[in-house]
């Protein structure tokens, strides 16, 4: 076996066995459906405030009878009404527990419903954020706002990015708190929270938000490669999957699985699905506390951000202020708040272990998408671009390959004159390749290099909402999807759909683009002639279609990708060695493929 074939066997195979065990381990699991959650009048406040203090000094949140859906249904309601948001604001309790993604749609039906992130109690997965004030010292808790609190509208009556919210509540006992809710063009809220003391005593209590759910996410994808559940940024960034936030630690004041986080300065806290998020984000520099935290009894993942106590003096007014994020997790409009000071804001997006890959592919991905405005071209584009980054490797590479072709007749001598002397064999060839100044090891390199870069790409096509739904051309309507065509629908000709996605029938009944994918590899191979070697044979003969098999169930831009990669590397390829003298018999070599081999002699 001449070691060039060794070494693309090598190269290829292990690529095989990384992808093998790729899917294999990190294949995505089935989701698991969360039972309906359902609360009872013996909850405190919606079962989502803290059973303890979430304050600086401990302070006892208000406790209060769990409002039924029925009492949130009938209790009135502001319209939040954006470009991009649509949703309401509960005056029961000040709550934001209605908005949906005007820009997003579950699917790409016609009559596909528009994206919800938020829903009330009583809804199918209650999701929604609050925000209060906890007693402190000298504060009867039923005097501050919480959950129960009936709010009423005092500036305002639709939320939009020129006209801001206000509601207000009187305690009756010299205490008047006031609530301005104000948004943006894209998805930051800005929550504005103010107590007066109309009375004659001080009175100390502590701002807090909070975000509650109820259950696990019905649609959890349970993707190793993925990131799902708690995200946090303190002095570094963090990340804790659903089913590990129940396994915290029960925190002696907290009561429940929890982990709390004293005195962060420019911190922030959420929750992140596969595409959209939902994260409290302090103040600048206001040292806060930012606690995540499971209450088993009613199943509710509750994420707070517990901001410094105040004491308000009489005839003065104490203020704080909280963001909260609630949208899709679009790179630009992450990045321009971090930009505007959330601090390391972009990494919410899950860039993964090969972020110093992942991060650059991407944003090359998105300029070249900008310019083109087709992602299926802009993949196209990118590869271009790849290739032309490597090529000085890949030059290298084909040269010595060439190079090797041209030293065969030496080394069948070498061979020869060796016979079963392997140290001879070997210390011949070696003094072969240096004389001649080829690397046996160049022929891998090419290969290798694409393995990074392909589960890098592979994570910015699965994770990026930019290529969510993202088109080509003819069926190719969404890049983040396998390949829709099969031949059960003529490959695209017939609207049926194909198989479903995971299902035998989907492993069997491919689509176009693996199939090109398969047969583009096996064109690659017809560079060189066949081995002769009968095992090579059989590898070189099965791997092109083991391939087009395995990726058939991939993204179908990462197939693309790996399309347009065959193609630039065939011509490279072929152009290469041909300069060096080399001419490869591709039709030759294919014709070959087909012969009868001859029956060996008995």
């Amino acid at each position: 076996m001449d070691d060039q074939n060794k070494n693309l066997i090598l190269a290829t195979v292990l690529s095989m066995a990384v992808i093998f065990v790729w899917m294999t381990w990190f294949a995505p699991e089935e989701a698991i459906v969360p039972e309906q959650v359902v609360t009872t009048q013996t909850e405190t406040a919606d079962g989502a405030t803290p059973a303890a203090a979430p304050s600086a000094d401990d302070a006892a949140v208000t406790t209060a009878e769990t409002s039924t859906p029925q009492a949130l249904i009938d209790a009135p309601r502001a319209a939040i009404e954006t470009s991009r948001l649509s949703g309401s604001i509960s005056l029961l309790g000040g709550r934001i527990d209605e908005l949906k993604l005007s820009d997003y749609n579950e699917t790409q039906a016609e009559d596909a419903d528009t994206v919800t992130l938020l829903s009330p109690v009583g809804s199918d997965d209650p999701y929604y954020a609050l925000f209060g004030w906890a007693a402190s010292t000298g504060v009867d808790p039923a005097n501050v706002p919480g959950p129960e609190t009936q709010w009423s509208i005092s500036e305002g009556e639709v939320l939009t990015p020129s006209t801001p919210l206000t509601l207000k509540w009187d305690n009756g006992a010299g205490l008047v708190f006031n609530r301005t809710y104000a948004i943006d063009e894209n998805y930051m809220f800005t929550v504005t929270q103010s107590v007066e003391n109309v009375g004659d005593v001080a009175a100390s209590m502590v701002p807090y938000g909070l975000l509650a759910r109820h259950g696990e996410p019905k649609d959890l994808k349970n993707f190793f490669v993925l990131h799902e559940g708690l995200v946090t940024m303190t002095d570094e960034y963090s990340e804790t999957n659903w089913d590990d936030i129940p396994d915290f630690d029960i925190h002696p004041k907290e009561g429940v699985p929890a982990e709390r986080i004293d005195d962060v300065a420019n911190g922030w806290i959420g929750i992140t699905d596969h595409f959209w998020m939902t994260t409290l984000i302090p103040a600048k520099d206001v040292p806060t506390r930012l606690t995540a935290k499971y209450r088993p009894r009613s199943d509710i993942y509750q994420i707070e951000a517990v901001m410094p106590k105040v004491t308000v003096q009489p005839g003065a007014t104490e203020t704080s202020t909280l963001r909260v994020f609630a949208g899709a997790k679009e790179w630009e409009t992450i990045r321009e708040y971090q930009t505007g000071g959330v601090t390391k804001f972009i990494d919410s997006i899950d860039w993964g272990w090969f972020f110093f890959l992942t991060k650059p592919i991407f944003w090359l991905l998105h300029e070249l998408n900008k310019i083109v405005g087709n992602m299926g071209w802009s993949i196209i584009a990118l590869t271009l671009i790849i290739k032309a980054v490597l090529f000085p490797l890949a030059y290298k590479s084909y040269v010595s390959m060439a190079k090797m072709k041209e030293l065969q007749p030496e080394m069948e001598k070498l061979k020869a004159s060796a016979g079963d002397d392997k140290q001879k064999l070997q210390t011949g060839m070696m003094e072969l390749y240096k004389k001649n100044k080829v690397n046996p090891a160049a022929g891998c390199l090419p290969i290798l290099m694409q393995i990074p870069i392909f589960f890098s790409l592979y994570k910015v096509i699965f994770v990026t909402i930019e290529l969510r739904h993202a088109a080509w051309f003819g069926p190719f309507q969404d890049l983040s999807a396998p390949d829709p065509t099969t031949l059960l629908n003529l490959f695209g000709l017939l609207p049926n759909g194909g198989p479903e996605a995971g299902s035998v029938m989907a492993l069997i009944f491919i689509g176009i683009l693996p199939i090109i994918l398969g047969i583009s590899m096996w064109l690659q191979q017809k560079l060189n002639p066949a081995p002769t070697d009968p095992t090579q044979q059989m590898i070189f003969a099965w791997m092109p279609w083991v391939f087009m098999f395995m990726l058939g169930s991939f993204a179908s831009g990462l197939v693309v990708y790996w399309i347009a990669n065959n193609t630039i590397t065939f011509t490279q390829q072929y152009l290469i060695m041909r300069s060096q003298g080399y001419k490869p018999d591709v039709f030759g070599n294919i014709k070959g493929s087909f012969s009868k081999k001859p029956k060996a002699d008995t």
